[in-house]
């Protein structure tokens, strides 16, 4: 309660009232889906819950993208705290890694997640990160 109250309170009014100018469309979802997979997922899981080693590791936890609380913030509030983070949590500030519309894209996809299909988190696994194990594993298969 007190990460979502500071949160709030760290967001400026205007970012509130910022529409995203991403449209929904296939080909953007699935940029967004293949992005959340490699860079998100790690923390939030593919599903959204937050329920990864990383993630339960975090204080406070990372929210779970599916519920309310995360679905009736605007798309102005998402897009601020991807690109600008959430002091005193495990959320960082991603401005200035990626495109712009990238971030607007994920907006996409965090609207999306309630509707998450078995087989899209599926193809997910795809994408998720791997460490040079795993990708050293994959290439000699």
């Amino acid at each position: 309660m007190l990460a979502r109250n500071a949160r709030h309170l760290a967001i400026p009014a205007n970012a509130r009232n910022e529409h995203n100018p991403a449209t929904p469309s296939d080909q953007n979802l699935q940029e967004a889906m293949a992005h959340f997979a490699d860079h998100c997922a790690t923390c939030h899981g593919n599903d959204g819950r937050g329920d990864t080693l990383y993630g339960r590791g975090l204080y406070p936890k990372p929210p779970d993208l599916r519920l309310p609380e995360t679905q009736k913030l605007s798309d102005g509030e998402l897009y601020w705290i991807i690109e600008n983070g959430v002091r005193f949590t495990g959320m960082a500030a991603f401005g200035g890694v990626h495109r712009l519309h990238d971030s607007w894209k994920l907006v996409l996809f965090i609207r999306h997640l309630p509707q998450l299909t078995t087989e899209e988190r599926v193809e997910m696994e795809r994408y998720n990160r791997k460490g040079p194990w795993k990708q050293k594993e994959g290439q000699e298969e």
